[in-house]
């Protein structure tokens, strides 16, 4: 059928999009200025939040919440196999420890009881902190994560690469936007290419709390600070500038703001056409025998599921992998489970019982997902996937 291949993901550059980035390039600012700041103020009115700070990737914005929250050496801190590398790798820039607790077969998240489980087979405050990641854009319900985290004195950090647009429904009727600080300490976003808003690369941390986000801020911009009322010495001139503590140099430029402030614009109209790709996967695959594919597709009412992946389970994933991409089809996997990546297994965790992630992991595959894929072309990758699946 297609004369191009179908990727898993694709950005979505319009010609608004180039006329914003070559505006910036035009402009006084390449790197910081103030596309950064009005980026930041958008995307914080997009999802609800108080604060919100640009940087460089996700990665950084990972780093920098463990930073911010004081993780060191001695730290130990949850989070689910089933996610990108640096959901935990986050803590171990920090010298801290990683415990993996197993995901739930049916929302892939990261499973509460797991996490309970694990905290309360040690002594307290043994765990610190614990990272829950709204895998393939299905949003963690923070609000019982909230309660069990009070419980244990634990911190929050969200990872909500997955999911800016989605949402779930506290106990009380509300719903609680991806992000928006009502249940966690911080939120993270990545602006990679395959992700809802592309901005080349890029991520944003979020959050409610002051003192956070000013943390936040000066460890962006390598732990300086121009501040005049945060000085610890006398002010010298206006050239004058403290480094206070170590800090990175995460900040991201303007060009890229520009775009993820021309691609914010039409968020919620990419977000409408994810949900109406996986309801036509919803409709195609349903009633197939579920020993021969299951399909993760739309979530209980209550739930805006933001569909960054549409995943599906099969028996034979290499066979069906590789039959796609002999007719241009270049679906893909997520993820290999963290804890058994050469490195993890070197420091401990090969023995890991997490038998729901790896179950998951071995059959699982993410069909082509992203805005501009055409209905032609979704019903191409129908057409070879039931093809294989049926025989």
């Amino acid at each position: 059928m297609s004369e191009h291949a179908i990727p898993y993901g694709r950005q979505h550059i319009t010609d608004e999009d180039i006329a914003a980035v070559a505006e910036a390039l035009r402009s006084d600012y390449l790197t910081t200025g103030p596309r950064v700041e009005e980026f930041e103020a958008k995307f914080a009115e997009y999802i609800g939040v108080k604060y919100a700070v640009a940087v460089a990737n996700g990665t950084a914005a990972l780093h920098l919440c463990t930073l911010a929250l004081g993780v060191h050496a001695g730290s130990r801190v949850i989070t689910t196999p089933i996610t990108f590398a640096a959901s935990a790798n986050c803590v171990r820039y920090c010298g801290g420890e990683v415990w993996f607790a197993d995901i739930d077969p049916d929302t892939l998240l990261l499973d509460i009881e797991k996490v309970r489980e694990l905290i309360e087979s040690k002594p307290a405050g043994y765990f610190q902190g614990v990272i829950p990641v709204d895998f393939a854009g299905y949003p963690v319900d923070l609000e019982a994560y909230r309660h069990l985290a009070d419980q244990h004195g634990l911190w929050i950090i969200e990872d909500a690469c997955h999911a800016p647009g989605g949402y779930f429904t506290d106990s009380g009727g509300r719903q609680q936007w991806c992000g928006n600080g009502a249940y966690a300490d911080l939120a993270i976003f990545s602006f990679h290419p395959v992700k809802h808003i592309a901005s080349g690369e890029g991520g944003m941390v979020t959050t409610n709390d002051p003192e956070l986000y000013e943390r936040l801020r000066v460890l962006r911009t390598h732990g300086i600070t121009r501040d005049r009322g945060n000085l610890r010495y006398p002010d010298h001139g206006g050239w004058y500038m403290e480094m206070q503590q170590l800090g990175y140099n995460y900040r991201i430029p303007d060009i890229l703001c520009a775009l993820g402030i021309s691609q914010l614009s039409r968020a919620e109209a990419g977000l409408d056409r994810r949900q109406k790709i996986a309801n036509l996967y919803d409709e195609a695959f349903q009633g197939m025998p579920a020993n021969q594919l299951r399909a993760h597709g739309i979530p209980t009412d209550g739930i805006r599921h933001a569909f960054h992946l549409y995943v599906v389970e099969v028996n034979d994933r290499l066979g069906l992998y590789d039959y796609l991409r002999e007719h241009g089809i270049y679906a893909q996997v997520h993820y290999v489970p963290v804890h058994t990546m050469p490195y993890y297994r070197d420091i401990g965790y090969e023995a890991a019982d997490l038998h729901h992630a790896e179950d998951y992991y071995a059959g699982a595959l993410s069909l082509p997902m992203y805005p501009s894929l055409t209905q032609e072309e979704q019903e191409y990758v129908i057409e070879r996937v039931k093809g294989f699946v049926g025989g």
